[in-house]
This record gives C-alpha cells, sequence and structure tokens, in this order.
C-alpha cells in the first residue's frame, strides 16, 4: 500500500509540469514563443527526472530507511523517457511540421540536435526492456544494458550545455549533479565487496 501511495505522488508530482503546460497552452500564457516553452519545459524534466531515478540506488545506500525508494527508480526512468518523448516530438512536429528531410537535416548539421536524438535512441531500449519478464528473460545482459542511462545522461547533459549560448548555470548544475552521481558509482566499484554488500 506504502509503495503504491509513493507512485501515485511521484506520477502526480511528476505530471504536474505537463498539466501547467496544457493549461498555459489552453490560456495563451505561454510567452512570447510557446513552442520554445514547451521544448524547453518538456526537455528539462526529462533531464531532472532522468538524473533523479540515478540518484534512487545512492540514497538507498545511504540511508537503509530509503529503501521504499527503489521500485520508483522505473518509475522515475520511464517518466523521464516520457517527457523525452514529448520533447523530441514537439521539436519534430511544431518546430519541423513532420519533416523528415528537416529532421535529417538538422541530425545531421546541428551537433546539440545530434546529442538530443542520440540520448533519445539511448533510452529507447531502457524504455523497451523496464519490465521484470524483461529482466528475467534477459538475466545478467539487462544488468549491462542498463547501463547506457549513464550513457543516456551524458548525452542529455552534453545537448543541453551546448544548446545554451550565454547562461550556462542550469546545464552546468546539471553536469555537477550527473558528475557526482557517476563519481559515486565509482567509488562504490572500487570497495571491497564485503564493505560493498553491507553498505
Amino acid at each position: 500500500m506504502k509503495r503504491r501511495w509513493l507512485h501515485r505522488v511521484l506520477i502526480a508530482l511528476a505530471l504536474a509540469p505537463l498539466a501547467g503546460l496544457a493549461l498555459g497552452a489552453a490560456r495563451g500564457e505561454l510567452g512570447a514563443n510557446p513552442v520554445e516553452t514547451i521544448t524547453h519545459t518538456t526537455g528539462a524534466w526529462a533531464l531532472r527526472l532522468l538524473l533523479a531515478s540515478l540518484a534512487v540506488t545512492p540514497l538507498r545506500r545511504l540511508d537503509a530507511r530509503l529503501a521504499a525508494l527503489a521500485p520508483l527508480r522505473r518509475t522515475l526512468g520511464l517518466l523521464a523517457f516520457g517527457y523525452a518523448l514529448l520533447h523530441a516530438a514537439t521539436f519534430f512536429a511544431l518546430d519541423l511540421g513532420f519533416a523528415l528531410a528537416l529532421l535529417a537535416e538538422e541530425v545531421a548539421e546541428r551537433p546539440y540536435v545530434t546529442l538530443g536524438f542520440a540520448a533519445l535512441l539511448a533510452m529507447l531500449p531502457l524504455a523497451l526492456t523496464s519490465t521484470r519478464a524483461a529482466q528475467r528473460r534477459l538475466g545478467r545482459r539487462w544488468i549491462a544494458l542498463h547501463r547506457l542511462v549513464y550513457v543516456a545522461a551524458a548525452l542529455a547533459v552534453a545537448h543541453f550545455l551546448w544548446l545554451v549560448k550565454k547562461d550556462l548555470r542550469e546545464p552546468l548544475v546539471y553536469a555537477a549533479l550527473l558528475a557526482l552521481l557517476l563519481a559515486v558509482r565509482a567509488v562504490r566499484a572500487r570497495w571491497p565487496i564485503g564493505l560493498r554488500a553491507s553498505s
């Protein structure tokens, strides 16, 4: 029951920005460039939720009382993928008018688009194999496959950094968070097995 409650609260909170966009669009309150507002908001939340999913395991290991967070990692990852899809769909539909030729041109010629597209592709197999059935079917390969999440996060941060031209503070915050999460993982991998198991 507690887990279901946590999932419901998490999903409600994660979908709140999307509801805010829908309400803002209905009221005409998305600013002078609504497409840019939608694109930025969905992209930012995709990255935030992706980093949040990566933070679940370190938090659990930091405090045993946070063990209940474990099932939320998959939910956060799927929500991140949902926002990433909306981010890409907004660009493809509203910026490019569903023109595949233009999309191919953008991916080939604009590095930040290339990085963003690569991040989305890296997240796709993770979303497709997020079920318990897929985890059982793939066995140990599932763990190796899902390490792609770090690649996806690095690509997403690089996408944001390359996109921003002047004020780099926000993407640098995400870059620092990702670096911290990667450092925690690297340090843990070097711990003695007994100490690792007890943490």
